[in-house]
């Protein structure tokens, strides 16, 4: 994985640490536990996630390699591969929408009786 190799490139050209496994397990560990401490200090981090995502994720899955596929190909119109398509794009139109309203609905809810570490 690109970071991986960032941090252990860093680590073996610029800190003179030996390339070995132990080196290789030893930050991949810590790396995934302070992903893992961000990600639990940070509050309604799944619901900021899931508002992210409706954003992201719904137009790179969805709808935007179905528009695509649709302006390469130029099936017959009205045909099943077309059909199928404008199906895909219209549902992922819908996640991209409703993913973050739900999800900034749940946050907003979640933040009135939210103490910081309690």
């Amino acid at each position: 994985m690109p970071v991986f190799d960032m941090i252990e490139t860093y680590m073996v050209k610029t800190l003179n640490f030996p390339p070995s496994t132990a080196l290789r397990l030893t930050t991949r560990t810590i790396y995934v536990a302070l992903t893992m401490l961000i990600g639990i200090c940070i509050p309604f981090f799944g619901s900021l996630l899931g508002f992210l995502g409706g954003f992201a994720f719904a137009p790179t899955t969805y709808f935007l390699p179905c528009i695509i596929w649709l302006k390469l190909k130029r099936p017959k119109k009205y045909g099943l591969s077309w059909t199928i398509n404008w199906i895909s794009i219209v549902i992922g139109v819908l996640l991209m929408t409703l993913s973050p309203i739900g999800a900034l609905r749940n946050i907003i809810l979640s933040a009135k009786n939210y103490q910081f570490f309690s």
